[in-house]
């Protein structure tokens, strides 16, 4: 799908994408970063990994959790190869952590679970990556739909995000 037949979900991301690049000039790795609506699903790790021809580890899965005292979103972006473990996850964010249910997570992003961008999202969440991500050369992130997902560096994503990187992968 080309740039201008985006669906909206997916075109609200690729414009914060092209907002960030626009304000920092030529900061990031990545010249133009470019969101891909493909027809087959990318909902899952697996499915994001077999549709643009990756491995698992290579796709940035982001997950929402809620602050068990703030209330407050968490992203939690790790390697599509790893479970993360919420023992460690509440450390790095200063609180307990519980899994967000789906309207929660559409309320806090502004999208549907299976299509959560790293960036874009309707309220202000916290931030956690995955370290392990940043062993890589070229990752891919979700962009708004189950069906979209652009490719960008991990530094990108860290530049992106401002998130916290650690250890959350559960062993």
């Amino acid at each position: 799908m080309n740039d201008a037949s985006l669906s909206p979900s997916a075109r609200r991301v690729q414009d914060w994408l092209d907002q960030a690049v626009r304000e920092a000039g030529s900061g990031y790795s990545t010249p133009r970063f470019v969101v891909r609506e493909l027809p087959d699903s990318t909902r899952t790790a697996q499915e994001a990994a077999d549709a643009v021809g990756c491995t698992v580890a290579q796709i940035a899965k982001s997950l929402i959790f809620r602050g068990k005292r703030s209330g407050r979103g968490w992203l939690i972006i790790a390697s599509g190869a790893n479970r993360v473990d919420e023992k460690r996850a509440a450390a790095l964010a200063g609180e307990p952590l519980g899994r967000a249910d789906a309207d929660f997570v559409r309320q806090a992003t502004g999208y549907a679970i299976g299509g959560v961008p790293p960036v874009a999202h309707a309220t202000p969440v916290g931030c956690l990556i995955d370290a392990d991500l940043l062993t890589l050369p070229d990752i891919w992130a979700a962009a708004g739909t189950p069906h979209a997902v652009f490719p960008l560096t991990p530094d990108d994503l860290v530049r992106l995000t401002g998130g916290t990187v650690g250890h959350v992968r559960k062993e």
